[in-house]
C-alpha cells in the first residue's frame, strides 16, 4: 500500500486507521482550578476555544469554552472574580491516544465538540486534538479511507 508523508514527518497509510497521537497537540496549554475567568478569557481570545482544566499531576478536571464563559457573564458573573472551577464542564468528553481518527470523527461530529482533551489510562492530560487537525490530516492522506 502506498504511504504518503504528513508535514510533520508521520507515514500515513489511510486516515481511519490513523491514531489520535499521530495529529495531537503535545504542548497543551491548560490551567489550574484556580485560574480566574479573565485570565481565561485572555487565552481564548489568543485563538483557543476552549481550554482544558488541571488539578494537581496534570490530571483532566474539566474544560473551559467560549461558552462558559458567556455563560458566566450572561449570569452576571465578575470573570475576574470566578474561578475556573466554578464555571468549567466538569468531566468533559476526553479520548485516549490510541483512538483512531475514524473513531475520532464520529465523536466530533456526534458531540459537535470543537477541541477535545487527549489523557492517558490514569486521566493525566497529554494532549490535545481540534477538528482542524482532523481535517488537516484528511487532506494530507488524499482522503484515503477504509471501506
Amino acid at each position: 500500500m502506498k504511504t504518503t508523508k504528513r508535514s510533520k514527518g508521520v507515514k500515513v497509510k489511510d486516515f481511519d486507521s490513523m491514531t489520535v497521537s499521530q495529529v495531537m497537540e503535545k504542548d497543551v496549554q491548560s490551567v489550574p482550578l484556580t485560574m480566574k475567568g479573565d485570565m481565561i478569557a485572555a487565552l481564548l481570545i489568543e485563538g483557543f476555544g476552549a481550554v482544558p482544566v488541571v488539578e494537581k499531576g496534570r490530571k483532566l478536571a474539566g474544560i473551559v469554552s467560549e461558552h462558559d464563559l458567556l455563560e458566566a457573564i450572561d449570569d452576571r458573573q465578575h470573570l475576574d472574580a470566578v474561578a475556573a472551577k466554578n464555571i468549567m464542564t466538569s468531566n468533559p468528553y476526553s479520548v485516549r491516544a490510541e483512538t483512531t481518527l475514524g473513531t475520532l470523527v464520529h465523536v466530533l461530529r456526534a458531540s459537535d465538540l470543537v477541541r477535545v482533551p487527549v489523557v492517558d489510562a490514569k486521566d493525566k492530560l497529554i494532549g490535545i486534538v481540534a477538528r482542524r487537525d482532523v481535517l488537516r490530516t484528511y487532506l494530507a492522506t488524499g482522503g484515503k479511507r477504509e471501506r
